[in-house]
């Protein structure tokens, strides 16, 4: 079933059933093309980094766990797109063989003022990895579809 704006309620937290399993092909090949950092790419230059060991560009991390959000929550019925987001942080490195879940947290929702079809909802998005650590948080600016009225 559909969840819509007035299903959302403040205080609501998602624990996504959705994991994403992490390659080194992948982060190579990401990196390879948006983000190459030697950390990123290569072993050896990765053994000698803050990181120890081969890592996960923060983008890539993004974009994982923006994979689980689309594929666990975001519905095509009701999800809008977003108006940007705010606070993205990373707060661990993801290195190949790790597996990202990801949970939501409803933080405050508005009406929109211009739009009636339209409800704005700030989230928090947290990915973890398979040892339960937060890898990664930022608070996404979405836009809701609410019920017409009679519905």
């Amino acid at each position: 079933m559909a969840r819509y704006f007035e299903d959302t309620e403040v205080g609501d937290v998602y624990e996504l059933d959705g994991r994403y399993e992490v390659t080194e092909a992948e982060v190579k090949e990401f990196a390879e093309k948006y983000d190459p950092q030697p950390f990123h790419l290569d072993e050896e230059a990765a053994r000698d980094s803050i990181f120890g060991s081969l890592a996960a560009s923060g983008w890539h991390t993004a974009s994982m766990c923006m994979r689980l959000l689309v594929d666990g929550f975001l519905e095509p019925e009701t999800s809008m797109g977003a108006r940007g987001v705010d606070e993205l942080r990373w707060k661990r490195p993801v290195h190949p063989g790790d597996t990202l879940r990801v949970e939501v947290e409803v933080l405050d929702k508005r009406e929109s003022e211009s739009r009636p079809e339209v409800g704005h909802v700030r989230m928090e998005t947290r990915g973890y990895n398979q040892d339960d650590e937060l890898v990664i948080r930022w608070e996404g600016l979405g836009m809701q579809r609410r019920r017409e009225a009679g519905e």
